[in-house]
């Protein structure tokens, strides 16, 4: 059975270099020979998925083309919905939810000729960062089996580190692709708040919440990126602006290229490992031509607070029925998060989205001197599966919360390993809208770093799989 590559799957196929139906085979051999370990999928849907995979094949004989994603094997985290396919939203109360309709995302997908393998887990209801899932079961790190893959969308990035597919859809609020993809050692982008329509996709927030992918590589993603981008009129958060294409940034070198670095706040109480592998990240910018910053980013230590009051708000607003009603559907450690913004008073509420607004202004004025800005992702790597959840998360969104209150868009690349041997991510932040910037950015590294091209050995207590 051939094992499809980790990345540039989509020219090999537009090629006809590999099949669609020869991937998809693989990507189906390996989940059911490894997935029993790392646990990232809720639903597998094989023989749609293989379909799918056929027709692909046969319209690349006649000579015609799907789209830009023909024949590319996906994965679509469990909150956005599929038609015909179960999407549970990782809950109890959705554990049977068929939709009649696809999310505007999933629709565009299949448009442009993708291949949907089955639905990921998630943190039940995406309200937290640690994958341990008490209704569908915990997902693992691929890198370390006793150690959590991050969230919400950790059955996203388990998926694609293991080798289940060549790209799959996540979603960020605050930093649940970005977080994932830096635990994981993958690529992860968070679009612009209103880049990519949210129609169809369970929310955790109304302010932050967008859908973002993650793959291996960042020129894997771009495509996608593409493809997801654009005004959705039935979308009430949807943002009609221009979206110019990713992919034809990918080339581009980075002579020039203003990076910030930030002084405070973003190296401060951070592994000091990743520490390293970033400051060694940003060398390699230098390298590449790019032009590298130290700024100052006044109030940035506030943006997690601010952040954190607005999403518990929101939050607990969305569940409040359902809290009322049926308190025990919800696992324990997400009914005592969401209860944290029941306290929460419409003037905090108020009063910090005001602080959000400041927040934003100063972040717009970094990026007039600069085009991007460079910090880990993650001040820690993969914590273990015991971990306690709200605290936990807490630690893992600290660096990556900043941007989502600015409703900016932001990526995260494989940058190095600990001394242990769990993966660091580096993030980069654009302004609003910039995503070809990142794109461009990202792709440039891993031209010139091989980080993103490294497998897990999928090891654990027990010894090799």
């Amino acid at each position: 059975m051939i094992a499809p590559p980790p990345t540039g799957l989509r020219q090999q196929i537009a090629s006809g270099e590999v099949s669609s139906t020869e991937a998809t085979h693989g990507y189906l051999e390996r989940i059911d020979r490894l997935d029993g370990l790392v646990g990232a999928f809720i639903t597998v849907d094989a023989e749609r998925a293989l379909e799918q995979a056929r027709a692909a094949d046969e319209a690349l004989a006649a000579g015609s083309s799907l789209g830009p994603l023909h024949g590319v094997p996906f994965v679509l985290k469990d909150n956005i919905d599929t038609a015909g396919l179960r999407t549970t939203a990782g809950s109890a109360f959705f554990a049977d939810r068929v939709p009649d309709e696809d999310a505007e995302v999933t629709r565009r997908l299949r448009s442009a000729g993708a291949v949907v393998l089955g639905k990921v887990t998630l943190h039940e209801f995406a309200y937290g960062a640690t994958n341990q899932n008490p209704h569908f079961g915990p997902c693992r790190n691929p890198w370390d089996l006793d150690r959590v893959p991050g969230g919400s969308s950790g059955g996203s990035g388990a998926a694609v580190a293991a080798g289940f597919c060549a790209v799959a859809l996540g979603t960020d609020t605050g930093g649940s692709v970005r977080i994932p993809a830096a635990l994981n050692s993958v690529s992860a982008l968070r679009p612009s708040h209103g880049r990519v329509s949210n129609r169809g996709v369970f929310p955790i927030t109304w302010s932050f919440d967008t859908v973002g992918p993650i793959a291996r590589s960042i020129s894997d993603l771009a495509p996608v990126v593409d493809v997801l981008a654009g005004y959705d009129a039935d979308d009430p958060h949807s943002v009609d602006a221009p979206a110019p294409s990713c992919t034809d940034a990918l080339e581009q070198d980075l002579v020039g290229l203003r990076i910030g670095i930030p002084r405070n706040f973003f190296f401060e109480d951070v592994d000091a490992d990743i520490v390293a592998s970033v400051r060694a990240a940003a060398d390699v910018y230098a390298d590449l031509g790019a032009e590298l910053e130290e700024i100052e980013l006044p109030g940035a230590e506030s943006a997690v607070d601010i952040a954190t009051t607005i999403i518990r708000s929101e939050a607990f607003a969305i569940h409040r029925r359902r809290l009322d009603e049926h308190p025990e559907l919800f696992g324990e450690d997400v009914r005592r998060r969401l209860r944290l913004g029941e306290s929460i008073s419409a003037a905090d509420y108020a009063a910090q989205r005001q602080q959000g607004r400041l927040w934003r202004r100063t972040v717009d004025r970094a990026f007039e001197r600069v085009e991007v800005i460079l910090s880990p992702s993650a001040g820690t790597t993969a914590p273990p599966a015991d971990s306690e959840m709200i605290e936990t998360t807490q630690r893992l969104v600290r660096l990556t919360y900043a941007w989502s209150l600015a409703g900016l868009p932001a990526i995260s690349v494989p940058c190095g390993f600990a001394a242990g041997g769990l993966p660091i991510g580096l993030q980069l932040a654009a302004a609003r809208f910039r995503e070809p910037t990142l794109c461009r950015a990202g792709a440039a590294y891993q031209r010139a770093t091989d980080w993103h091209l490294h497998e897990p050995p999928l090891t654990s207590s027990k010894g090799e799989t």
